[in-house]
Protein backbone atom coordinates (compact mmCIF):
# COMPACT_ATOMS: atom_id res chain seq x y z
CA UNK A 1 0.00 0.00 0.00
CA UNK A 2 0.91 3.45 -0.46
CA UNK A 3 2.80 5.44 2.55
CA UNK A 4 0.86 8.17 4.00
CA UNK A 5 2.20 11.77 2.26
CA UNK A 6 3.58 14.63 4.68
CA UNK A 7 1.26 17.69 4.70
CA UNK A 8 3.76 20.57 3.37
CA UNK A 9 1.96 23.43 5.15
CA UNK A 10 1.85 21.48 8.97
CA UNK A 11 3.93 18.75 10.20
CA UNK A 12 1.94 17.79 13.52
CA UNK A 13 1.79 19.45 16.95
CA UNK A 14 5.22 19.09 19.14
CA UNK A 15 3.22 17.02 21.80
CA UNK A 16 1.14 13.93 20.83
CA UNK A 17 -2.30 13.30 19.27
CA UNK A 18 -4.59 11.78 21.65
CA UNK A 19 -7.60 9.84 20.67
CA UNK A 20 -10.03 9.58 23.76
CA UNK A 21 -13.16 7.17 23.02
CA UNK A 22 -15.78 7.46 25.61
CA UNK A 23 -17.42 4.42 25.17
CA UNK A 24 -21.58 4.56 25.46
CA UNK A 25 -21.17 8.46 25.64
CA UNK A 26 -23.77 10.01 23.30
CA UNK A 27 -26.20 12.79 22.75
CA UNK A 28 -29.54 12.51 24.22
CA UNK A 29 -33.08 13.48 23.56
CA UNK A 30 -34.82 12.62 26.41
CA UNK A 31 -33.27 15.02 29.60
CA UNK A 32 -34.68 12.60 31.79
CA UNK A 33 -33.24 9.75 30.19
CA UNK A 34 -29.67 11.62 29.02
CA UNK A 35 -27.26 10.09 32.01
CA UNK A 36 -24.40 12.14 30.06
CA UNK A 37 -26.55 14.92 30.70
CA UNK A 38 -27.34 14.46 34.01
CA UNK A 39 -24.02 13.98 35.46
CA UNK A 40 -21.80 16.21 36.32
CA UNK A 41 -19.10 16.98 33.37
CA UNK A 42 -17.43 20.03 33.77
CA UNK A 43 -14.74 19.05 31.38
CA UNK A 44 -16.40 17.61 28.79
CA UNK A 45 -18.95 21.11 29.31
CA UNK A 46 -15.99 22.89 28.61
CA UNK A 47 -15.06 21.66 25.72
CA UNK A 48 -18.34 21.65 23.82
CA UNK A 49 -17.97 25.33 24.49
CA UNK A 50 -14.80 26.28 23.57
CA UNK A 51 -13.11 23.68 21.38
CA UNK A 52 -13.68 22.35 17.85
CA UNK A 53 -17.28 20.36 18.37
CA UNK A 54 -19.72 18.56 16.48
CA UNK A 55 -21.72 15.77 16.31
CA UNK A 56 -21.02 12.13 14.48
CA UNK A 57 -23.42 9.28 13.37
CA UNK A 58 -22.29 6.43 14.86
CA UNK A 59 -25.32 3.67 14.31
CA UNK A 60 -26.95 1.84 10.70
CA UNK A 61 -25.29 2.48 7.51
CA UNK A 62 -22.62 5.07 9.12
CA UNK A 63 -21.24 2.01 10.76
CA UNK A 64 -21.98 -0.58 7.96
CA UNK A 65 -25.25 -1.96 9.32
CA UNK A 66 -27.84 -2.90 7.23
CA UNK A 67 -30.08 -0.39 8.30
CA UNK A 68 -30.69 2.98 10.26
CA UNK A 69 -32.87 1.41 12.95
CA UNK A 70 -29.53 -1.05 14.09
CA UNK A 71 -28.12 0.47 16.76
CA UNK A 72 -24.19 0.83 16.91
CA UNK A 73 -21.83 -1.19 18.95
CA UNK A 74 -18.34 -1.25 20.00
CA UNK A 75 -16.76 -3.59 17.23
CA UNK A 76 -18.49 -2.07 14.39
CA UNK A 77 -17.77 1.46 15.77
CA UNK A 78 -13.96 0.52 16.43
CA UNK A 79 -13.72 -0.82 13.23
CA UNK A 80 -14.73 2.05 11.23
CA UNK A 81 -12.73 4.45 13.88
CA UNK A 82 -9.25 2.58 13.22
CA UNK A 83 -9.71 2.09 9.20
CA UNK A 84 -11.49 5.03 8.36
CA UNK A 85 -13.98 4.00 5.76
CA UNK A 86 -17.61 2.09 6.16
CA UNK A 87 -17.25 -1.78 5.69
CA UNK A 88 -20.93 -3.75 5.62
CA UNK A 89 -20.99 -5.51 8.65
CA UNK A 90 -21.59 -8.97 11.00
CA UNK A 91 -25.50 -8.21 10.31
CA UNK A 92 -25.46 -7.53 6.93
CA UNK A 93 -23.22 -10.13 5.69
CA UNK A 94 -25.22 -12.74 7.62
CA UNK A 95 -28.49 -11.26 5.97
CA UNK A 96 -27.36 -11.32 2.57
CA UNK A 97 -25.60 -14.79 2.63
CA UNK A 98 -29.03 -16.47 4.36
CA UNK A 99 -31.34 -14.57 1.57
CA UNK A 100 -29.35 -15.20 -1.63
CA UNK A 101 -28.83 -18.70 0.03
CA UNK A 102 -25.13 -18.89 -0.58
CA UNK A 103 -24.44 -19.87 3.45
CA UNK A 104 -26.17 -23.00 2.44
CA UNK A 105 -24.12 -23.41 -0.47
CA UNK A 106 -21.07 -23.87 1.49
CA UNK A 107 -18.78 -26.17 2.63
CA UNK A 108 -19.19 -25.82 6.19
CA UNK A 109 -22.89 -25.85 6.29
CA UNK A 110 -23.00 -29.23 4.15
CA UNK A 111 -20.44 -30.40 6.18
CA UNK A 112 -22.26 -29.68 9.12
CA UNK A 113 -25.73 -31.43 7.66
CA UNK A 114 -23.96 -34.38 6.09
CA UNK A 115 -22.46 -35.19 9.42
CA UNK A 116 -25.47 -35.17 11.82
CA UNK A 117 -27.38 -37.10 8.60
CA UNK A 118 -25.01 -39.71 8.91
CA UNK A 119 -24.78 -40.02 12.69
CA UNK A 120 -28.56 -39.75 13.53
CA UNK A 121 -27.25 -36.87 15.84
CA UNK A 122 -28.37 -33.35 16.65
CA UNK A 123 -27.75 -29.83 14.81
CA UNK A 124 -27.05 -27.54 17.91
CA UNK A 125 -27.25 -23.87 17.72
CA UNK A 126 -26.02 -21.84 20.95
CA UNK A 127 -26.30 -18.26 20.92
CA UNK A 128 -28.04 -14.98 21.76
CA UNK A 129 -31.77 -15.21 21.77
CA UNK A 130 -33.35 -11.73 20.31
CA UNK A 131 -33.32 -9.26 17.72
CA UNK A 132 -31.08 -6.69 19.01
CA UNK A 133 -28.73 -7.16 15.59
CA UNK A 134 -25.48 -6.57 18.04
CA UNK A 135 -23.83 -10.03 18.29
CA UNK A 136 -26.82 -12.02 16.52
CA UNK A 137 -30.51 -12.02 15.27
CA UNK A 138 -33.23 -14.69 16.02
CA UNK A 139 -34.16 -14.38 12.47
CA UNK A 140 -30.59 -15.99 11.62
CA UNK A 141 -31.54 -18.65 13.67
CA UNK A 142 -35.16 -19.92 12.50
CA UNK A 143 -33.69 -19.49 8.60
CA UNK A 144 -31.25 -22.08 9.22
CA UNK A 145 -33.83 -24.26 11.47
CA UNK A 146 -35.97 -23.85 8.44
CA UNK A 147 -32.99 -25.06 6.25
CA UNK A 148 -32.14 -27.85 8.20
CA UNK A 149 -35.22 -29.50 8.08
CA UNK A 150 -35.75 -29.23 4.25
CA UNK A 151 -32.34 -31.12 4.45
CA UNK A 152 -33.07 -34.01 6.03
CA UNK A 153 -31.90 -33.07 9.83
CA UNK A 154 -34.27 -34.69 12.29
CA UNK A 155 -33.06 -33.66 15.57
CA UNK A 156 -31.95 -29.67 16.81
CA UNK A 157 -31.19 -28.87 19.91
CA UNK A 158 -30.90 -25.04 20.78
CA UNK A 159 -29.16 -22.78 23.45
CA UNK A 160 -30.56 -19.42 23.91
CA UNK A 161 -28.67 -16.96 25.98
CA UNK A 162 -31.10 -14.26 26.80
CA UNK A 163 -30.12 -10.72 25.94
CA UNK A 164 -31.93 -7.61 28.11
CA UNK A 165 -28.96 -6.07 27.07
CA UNK A 166 -29.10 -5.24 23.47
CA UNK A 167 -33.06 -5.46 23.73
CA UNK A 168 -35.36 -4.02 26.87
CA UNK A 169 -33.79 -5.61 30.52
CA UNK A 170 -36.84 -8.06 30.98
CA UNK A 171 -37.96 -8.44 27.19
CA UNK A 172 -36.99 -12.65 27.45
CA UNK A 173 -40.61 -13.75 27.05
CA UNK A 174 -41.43 -11.71 24.02
CA UNK A 175 -38.62 -14.10 22.27
CA UNK A 176 -39.30 -16.97 24.14
CA UNK A 177 -43.58 -16.88 22.81
CA UNK A 178 -41.82 -16.38 19.61
CA UNK A 179 -39.52 -19.33 19.36
CA UNK A 180 -42.43 -21.41 20.89
CA UNK A 181 -44.33 -20.66 18.18
CA UNK A 182 -42.01 -21.40 15.78
CA UNK A 183 -41.09 -24.40 16.80
CA UNK A 184 -44.55 -25.82 17.48
CA UNK A 185 -44.96 -25.18 13.35
CA UNK A 186 -41.60 -26.40 12.58
CA UNK A 187 -42.26 -29.86 14.26
CA UNK A 188 -46.08 -30.21 13.31
CA UNK A 189 -45.70 -32.14 10.89
CA UNK A 190 -43.97 -34.90 12.92
CA UNK A 191 -41.05 -35.45 10.89
CA UNK A 192 -38.44 -33.23 12.64
CA UNK A 193 -37.42 -33.20 16.69
CA UNK A 194 -36.13 -29.38 17.19
CA UNK A 195 -36.71 -28.22 20.69
CA UNK A 196 -34.54 -25.91 23.63
CA UNK A 197 -32.07 -27.80 25.10
CA UNK A 198 -30.44 -25.76 27.65
CA UNK A 199 -29.67 -21.63 28.17
CA UNK A 200 -28.87 -18.83 30.47
CA UNK A 201 -28.42 -15.18 30.95
CA UNK A 202 -25.96 -14.00 28.58
CA UNK A 203 -23.75 -12.05 31.73
CA UNK A 204 -24.38 -15.37 33.26
CA UNK A 205 -23.04 -17.81 30.73
CA UNK A 206 -21.18 -18.61 28.10
CA UNK A 207 -20.69 -15.02 26.97
CA UNK A 208 -17.38 -13.65 28.35
CA UNK A 209 -14.91 -12.01 26.48
CA UNK A 210 -11.66 -10.85 26.78
CA UNK A 211 -10.42 -13.62 29.34
CA UNK A 212 -12.38 -11.18 32.12
CA UNK A 213 -14.09 -14.44 33.51
CA UNK A 214 -13.81 -17.83 32.35
CA UNK A 215 -16.20 -19.24 35.10
CA UNK A 216 -18.70 -17.97 32.75
CA UNK A 217 -17.99 -20.19 30.10
CA UNK A 218 -17.34 -23.13 32.72
CA UNK A 219 -21.07 -22.37 33.60
CA UNK A 220 -22.21 -22.15 29.79
CA UNK A 221 -20.19 -25.38 29.23
CA UNK A 222 -21.55 -27.33 32.15
CA UNK A 223 -24.97 -26.35 30.64
CA UNK A 224 -25.12 -26.94 27.06
CA UNK A 225 -22.41 -30.06 26.62
CA UNK A 226 -22.94 -31.66 29.99
CA UNK A 227 -26.72 -31.25 30.75
CA UNK A 228 -25.78 -30.11 34.60
CA UNK A 229 -27.87 -27.29 35.87
CA UNK A 230 -31.30 -26.91 37.36
CA UNK A 231 -33.74 -28.64 35.48
CA UNK A 232 -37.26 -27.40 34.01
CA UNK A 233 -40.01 -28.14 31.92
CA UNK A 234 -39.92 -25.52 29.72
CA UNK A 235 -37.91 -22.06 28.97
CA UNK A 236 -40.49 -20.11 29.82
CA UNK A 237 -40.74 -22.16 33.47
CA UNK A 238 -36.91 -21.30 34.11
CA UNK A 239 -37.56 -17.43 33.37
CA UNK A 240 -40.31 -17.23 35.40
CA UNK A 241 -39.28 -19.20 38.06
CA UNK A 242 -35.59 -17.20 38.17
CA UNK A 243 -37.77 -13.85 38.26
CA UNK A 244 -39.85 -14.90 41.29
CA UNK A 245 -36.79 -16.44 43.29
CA UNK A 246 -34.96 -12.91 42.66
CA UNK A 247 -37.35 -10.30 42.15
CA UNK A 248 -35.94 -7.45 39.94
CA UNK A 249 -33.39 -9.81 38.07
CA UNK A 250 -32.57 -8.31 34.51
CA UNK A 251 -32.48 -10.90 31.57
CA UNK A 252 -28.64 -10.89 30.86
CA UNK A 253 -28.04 -12.31 34.48
CA UNK A 254 -30.52 -14.82 34.74
CA UNK A 255 -28.87 -18.34 36.02
CA UNK A 256 -28.76 -21.43 34.01
CA UNK A 257 -31.54 -23.90 32.96
CA UNK A 258 -31.65 -27.40 31.67
CA UNK A 259 -34.54 -28.26 30.19
CA UNK A 260 -35.81 -31.90 31.08
CA UNK A 261 -37.21 -34.45 28.71
CA UNK A 262 -38.57 -37.74 30.23
CA UNK A 263 -36.50 -37.65 33.78
CA UNK A 264 -33.08 -36.52 31.66
CA UNK A 265 -31.19 -33.41 30.01
CA UNK A 266 -33.20 -33.17 26.26
CA UNK A 267 -30.33 -32.13 24.45
CA UNK A 268 -26.31 -32.33 26.12
CA UNK A 269 -23.85 -31.96 22.99
CA UNK A 270 -22.26 -35.19 22.53
CA UNK A 271 -20.16 -37.23 20.26
CA UNK A 272 -21.18 -37.18 16.15
CA UNK A 273 -22.75 -33.80 16.87
CA UNK A 274 -23.14 -30.41 15.44
CA UNK A 275 -22.83 -27.38 16.72
CA UNK A 276 -23.19 -23.68 15.35
CA UNK A 277 -22.51 -20.83 17.78
CA UNK A 278 -24.71 -18.45 15.62
CA UNK A 279 -23.19 -15.25 17.08
CA UNK A 280 -21.89 -13.33 14.31
CA UNK A 281 -19.85 -11.06 16.58
CA UNK A 282 -16.27 -12.24 17.68
CA UNK A 283 -16.12 -10.43 20.79
CA UNK A 284 -18.09 -12.99 22.95
CA UNK A 285 -17.41 -15.31 20.84
CA UNK A 286 -13.63 -16.44 21.09
CA UNK A 287 -13.94 -18.28 24.41
CA UNK A 288 -16.75 -20.64 23.83
CA UNK A 289 -15.14 -21.52 20.62
CA UNK A 290 -11.61 -22.35 22.47
CA UNK A 291 -14.00 -24.41 24.99
CA UNK A 292 -14.95 -26.41 22.11
CA UNK A 293 -11.86 -26.53 19.48
CA UNK A 294 -8.64 -26.83 22.46
CA UNK A 295 -7.05 -29.42 22.17
CA UNK A 296 -5.89 -29.02 25.85
CA UNK A 297 -7.62 -26.28 27.73
CA UNK A 298 -6.55 -24.70 30.85
CA UNK A 299 -9.06 -21.69 31.65
CA UNK A 300 -11.19 -24.63 33.56
CA UNK A 301 -11.73 -27.81 34.01
CA UNK A 302 -13.61 -28.95 30.99
CA UNK A 303 -13.55 -33.01 31.26
CA UNK A 304 -13.69 -35.23 28.08
CA UNK A 305 -14.62 -33.19 25.03
CA UNK A 306 -17.09 -34.44 23.00
CA UNK A 307 -15.82 -35.22 19.49
CA UNK A 308 -18.15 -32.67 17.27
CA UNK A 309 -18.14 -30.70 14.49
CA UNK A 310 -18.22 -26.72 15.49
CA UNK A 311 -18.60 -23.95 13.53
CA UNK A 312 -19.20 -20.26 14.17
CA UNK A 313 -20.96 -17.92 12.28
CA UNK A 314 -18.28 -15.96 11.31
CA UNK A 315 -14.46 -16.11 11.20
CA UNK A 316 -14.17 -14.42 14.96
CA UNK A 317 -10.09 -14.20 14.39
CA UNK A 318 -8.55 -14.15 10.94
CA UNK A 319 -5.17 -13.99 12.23
CA UNK A 320 -5.15 -16.90 14.84
CA UNK A 321 -7.73 -18.58 12.18
CA UNK A 322 -10.73 -19.15 14.90
CA UNK A 323 -12.76 -20.93 14.44
CA UNK A 324 -11.85 -23.29 12.14
CA UNK A 325 -14.86 -23.52 10.22
CA UNK A 326 -17.11 -20.80 10.33
CA UNK A 327 -20.26 -20.25 7.87
CA UNK A 328 -19.76 -16.53 6.70
CA UNK A 329 -16.62 -14.80 5.89
CA UNK A 330 -16.23 -11.69 7.58
CA UNK A 331 -15.54 -8.18 6.65
CA UNK A 332 -11.60 -8.10 4.92
CA UNK A 333 -11.01 -4.69 6.29
CA UNK A 334 -7.36 -3.40 5.30
CA UNK A 335 -5.40 -0.17 5.39
CA UNK A 336 -5.91 0.77 9.03
CA UNK A 337 -4.98 3.80 10.47
CA UNK A 338 -2.51 1.78 12.59
CA UNK A 339 -1.09 0.90 10.12
CA UNK A 340 -0.37 3.66 8.17
CA UNK A 341 0.88 5.33 11.08
CA UNK A 342 3.09 2.30 11.57
CA UNK A 343 4.98 2.53 8.27
CA UNK A 344 5.36 6.07 8.43
CA UNK A 345 6.82 5.46 11.22
CA UNK A 346 4.96 7.24 13.84
CA UNK A 347 5.22 5.33 17.47
CA UNK A 348 1.21 4.34 18.93
CA UNK A 349 0.07 3.79 22.51
CA UNK A 350 -3.14 1.75 22.88
CA UNK A 351 -4.56 1.63 26.27
CA UNK A 352 -7.89 0.35 27.98
CA UNK A 353 -8.78 -2.01 30.46
CA UNK A 354 -9.55 -5.47 29.88
CA UNK A 355 -13.18 -5.05 29.27
CA UNK A 356 -12.40 -2.75 26.31
CA UNK A 357 -8.74 -3.68 25.61
CA UNK A 358 -9.39 -5.65 22.52
CA UNK A 359 -11.47 -2.84 21.08
CA UNK A 360 -8.39 -0.39 21.25
CA UNK A 361 -6.04 -3.06 19.88
CA UNK A 362 -8.16 -5.65 17.59
CA UNK A 363 -10.84 -4.44 16.30
CA UNK A 364 -9.30 -1.15 16.18
CA UNK A 365 -6.65 -2.42 13.96
CA UNK A 366 -9.54 -4.13 11.56
CA UNK A 367 -9.97 -7.48 12.98
CA UNK A 368 -6.96 -7.88 13.65
CA UNK A 369 -4.86 -9.64 16.22
CA UNK A 370 -1.50 -8.81 15.00
CA UNK A 371 0.68 -5.33 16.97
CA UNK A 372 2.21 -3.18 14.04
CA UNK A 373 5.74 -2.65 14.24
CA UNK A 374 5.56 0.74 16.27
CA UNK A 375 2.31 0.36 18.69
CA UNK A 376 3.04 -0.21 22.33
CA UNK A 377 -0.32 -2.03 23.88
CA UNK A 378 -1.17 -1.38 27.40
CA UNK A 379 -4.15 -3.32 29.46
CA UNK A 380 -5.18 -2.77 32.69
CA UNK A 381 -7.13 -5.51 34.12
CA UNK A 382 -10.73 -4.85 35.22
CA UNK A 383 -12.55 -5.62 37.64
CA UNK A 384 -14.66 -9.23 38.32
CA UNK A 385 -17.55 -7.58 39.80
CA UNK A 386 -21.05 -6.49 38.50
CA UNK A 387 -20.15 -3.26 37.10
CA UNK A 388 -22.82 -1.03 39.12
CA UNK A 389 -20.79 -2.00 41.89
CA UNK A 390 -17.50 -0.53 40.76
CA UNK A 391 -19.08 2.30 38.00
CA UNK A 392 -15.97 4.08 38.24
CA UNK A 393 -14.48 1.04 36.81
CA UNK A 394 -10.51 1.27 35.72
CA UNK A 395 -11.12 4.88 34.72
CA UNK A 396 -8.02 6.53 37.64
CA UNK A 397 -6.14 3.76 36.04
CA UNK A 398 -6.26 4.37 32.21
CA UNK A 399 -5.82 7.96 32.95
CA UNK A 400 -2.84 7.55 35.09
CA UNK A 401 -1.02 5.32 32.31
CA UNK A 402 -1.92 7.75 29.43
CA UNK A 403 -0.75 10.58 31.64
CA UNK A 404 2.65 8.77 31.97
CA UNK A 405 2.23 8.40 27.88
CA UNK A 406 2.05 12.13 27.42
CA UNK A 407 4.57 13.08 29.66
CA UNK A 408 7.07 10.68 28.02
CA UNK A 409 7.21 12.09 24.58
CA UNK A 410 7.84 8.91 23.62
CA UNK A 411 4.51 8.30 21.42
CA UNK A 412 2.93 10.66 18.53
CA UNK A 413 -0.38 9.33 18.82
CA UNK A 414 -1.92 7.96 21.95
CA UNK A 415 -5.34 6.23 21.73
CA UNK A 416 -7.49 5.20 24.51
CA UNK A 417 -10.78 3.66 25.55
CA UNK A 418 -13.03 4.26 29.02
CA UNK A 419 -15.30 1.70 28.73
CA UNK A 420 -17.05 3.32 31.85
CA UNK A 421 -20.28 4.68 29.75
CA UNK A 422 -20.91 1.32 28.12
CA UNK A 423 -20.45 -1.16 30.65
CA UNK A 424 -22.17 0.50 33.46
CA UNK A 425 -24.82 1.52 31.06
CA UNK A 426 -25.68 -1.81 30.43
CA UNK A 427 -26.70 -2.55 34.17
CA UNK A 428 -29.41 0.09 34.14
CA UNK A 429 -28.79 1.36 37.31
CA UNK A 430 -28.84 5.27 37.14
CA UNK A 431 -27.10 6.16 39.93
CA UNK A 432 -23.65 4.01 38.96
CA UNK A 433 -24.10 5.30 35.27
CA UNK A 434 -24.07 8.69 36.61
CA UNK A 435 -21.09 7.85 38.41
CA UNK A 436 -19.92 6.35 35.83
CA UNK A 437 -20.17 9.12 33.06
CA UNK A 438 -18.16 11.34 36.06
CA UNK A 439 -15.43 8.92 36.32
CA UNK A 440 -15.04 9.52 32.81
CA UNK A 441 -15.16 13.46 32.46
CA UNK A 442 -12.48 13.97 35.80
CA UNK A 443 -10.33 11.78 33.61
CA UNK A 444 -10.50 13.67 30.40
CA UNK A 445 -10.38 16.67 32.05
CA UNK A 446 -6.28 15.14 33.73
CA UNK A 447 -5.76 14.22 30.18
CA UNK A 448 -6.28 17.61 29.03
CA UNK A 449 -4.19 19.76 31.42
CA UNK A 450 -1.69 16.68 30.40
CA UNK A 451 -2.23 18.10 26.30
CA UNK A 452 -1.73 21.52 27.07
CA UNK A 453 1.61 20.69 28.76
CA UNK A 454 2.58 19.03 26.24
CA UNK A 455 0.89 21.12 23.35
CA UNK A 456 -0.32 18.30 21.68
CA UNK A 457 -4.02 18.15 20.54
CA UNK A 458 -6.94 15.81 21.85
CA UNK A 459 -9.80 14.26 20.09
CA UNK A 460 -12.49 13.03 21.92
CA UNK A 461 -15.44 11.20 20.49
CA UNK A 462 -17.34 7.88 21.19
CA UNK A 463 -17.92 4.28 19.04
CA UNK A 464 -21.89 4.73 19.95
CA UNK A 465 -24.09 5.95 22.60
CA UNK A 466 -25.71 4.04 25.64
CA UNK A 467 -25.54 6.41 29.15
CA UNK A 468 -27.23 9.02 27.06
CA UNK A 469 -30.70 6.80 26.52
CA UNK A 470 -31.06 5.23 30.01
CA UNK A 471 -34.98 4.72 30.30
CA UNK A 472 -37.40 2.72 28.17
CA UNK A 473 -39.74 4.84 25.27
CA UNK A 474 -43.34 4.57 24.57
CA UNK A 475 -42.90 3.89 20.92
CA UNK A 476 -46.47 5.22 20.32
CA UNK A 477 -46.40 8.04 22.51
CA UNK A 478 -42.80 9.37 22.45
CA UNK A 479 -42.86 9.36 26.70
CA UNK A 480 -40.57 7.97 28.99
CA UNK A 481 -42.20 4.74 30.20
CA UNK A 482 -43.05 4.34 34.06
CA UNK A 483 -43.22 0.76 36.12
CA UNK A 484 -46.25 0.08 38.69
CA UNK A 485 -44.23 2.87 40.89
CA UNK A 486 -44.38 5.62 38.60
CA UNK A 487 -40.56 5.12 38.46
CA UNK A 488 -39.21 5.43 34.63
CA UNK A 489 -38.05 1.79 33.32
CA UNK A 490 -34.18 1.47 32.38
CA UNK A 491 -33.33 0.95 29.12
CA UNK A 492 -30.10 -1.28 28.72
CA UNK A 493 -29.55 -1.21 24.81
CA UNK A 494 -27.40 0.65 23.10
CA UNK A 495 -28.92 3.97 21.82
CA UNK A 496 -29.64 5.56 17.73
CA UNK A 497 -28.27 8.90 19.07
CA UNK A 498 -25.11 10.69 17.36
CA UNK A 499 -22.02 10.80 19.39
CA UNK A 500 -19.73 14.06 20.42
CA UNK A 501 -16.32 14.76 18.83
CA UNK A 502 -14.51 17.34 20.18
CA UNK A 503 -11.10 18.91 18.67
CA UNK A 504 -8.89 20.65 21.19
CA UNK A 505 -6.17 22.44 20.28
CA UNK A 506 -4.68 24.27 23.65
CA UNK A 507 -1.39 25.53 21.60
CA UNK A 508 -3.34 25.99 18.50
CA UNK A 509 -0.52 24.46 16.88
CA UNK A 510 -2.93 23.02 13.72
CA UNK A 511 -4.51 26.21 13.14
CA UNK A 512 -7.88 23.74 13.21
CA UNK A 513 -11.00 24.95 11.57
CA UNK A 514 -14.05 22.69 11.17
CA UNK A 515 -14.45 21.57 7.99
CA UNK A 516 -18.10 21.70 7.82
CA UNK A 517 -19.01 18.44 6.28
CA UNK A 518 -22.54 16.84 6.01
CA UNK A 519 -23.86 14.09 8.41
CA UNK A 520 -19.79 12.61 9.21
CA UNK A 521 -19.54 9.29 11.43
CA UNK A 522 -17.29 7.98 13.68
CA UNK A 523 -15.29 7.11 10.26
CA UNK A 524 -13.91 10.52 10.00
CA UNK A 525 -12.55 10.16 12.92
CA UNK A 526 -9.32 8.58 11.33
CA UNK A 527 -8.86 11.06 8.60
CA UNK A 528 -8.77 13.90 11.63
CA UNK A 529 -5.96 12.09 13.55
CA UNK A 530 -4.03 11.56 10.46
CA UNK A 531 -4.36 14.86 9.30
CA UNK A 532 -3.67 16.43 12.94
CA UNK A 533 -0.63 14.14 12.73
CA UNK A 534 0.93 16.30 9.78
CA UNK A 535 -0.08 13.83 7.02
CA UNK A 536 -2.77 13.63 4.24
CA UNK A 537 -5.22 10.94 4.51
CA UNK A 538 -5.67 8.38 2.10
CA UNK A 539 -8.15 9.16 -0.82
CA UNK A 540 -10.51 6.57 -0.03
CA UNK A 541 -10.51 7.59 3.55
CA UNK A 542 -13.73 9.34 4.75
CA UNK A 543 -12.61 13.23 5.09
CA UNK A 544 -10.95 14.77 8.21
CA UNK A 545 -13.45 17.06 10.39
CA UNK A 546 -11.09 19.99 10.19
CA UNK A 547 -8.87 21.75 8.21
CA UNK A 548 -5.03 22.74 9.50
CA UNK A 549 -2.35 25.05 8.30
CA UNK A 550 -2.46 28.46 6.69
CA UNK A 551 -5.99 29.52 5.59
CA UNK A 552 -6.39 29.37 1.94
Amino acid sequence: MDRLKPNGSFSGPAGPVVLVIMDGVGIGRYPDSDYVKIAHTPNLDWLREHAIYTELRAHGTAVGLPDDSDMGNSEVGHNAIGCGRVFDQGAALVGKALATGTLYQGEVWRELVANVNKNNSSLHFIGLFSDGNVHSNITHLEAMLRQAKDEGVKKARIHPLIDGRDVPPTSALEYVDRFENFLKEINSDGSVDYCVASGGGRMNITMDRYNANWSMVERGWATHVKGEGRRFASMRQAIETYRKDAPGILDQDLPPFVIERDGAPAGPVTDGDSVIFFNFRGDRALEITKAFEAEELNEFPRGPRPEVLFAGMMQYDGDLGVPKRYLVTPPAIDRTMSQYLSDAGVKQFAISETQKFGHMTYFFNGNNSGQFASETWKEIPSDICPFEQAPRMKADEITDETVRAIESGEYRFIRLNYPNGDMVGHTGVFAAVKVAVEAVDEGLGRLMAAVQKAEGILVCSADHGNSDDMCEVDKRTGELKLDDEGRYLPKTAHSLNPVPAVIYDPSNAANARSAQLKDPGIANLAATCITLLGFIPPKDYTPSLVQVGPDS
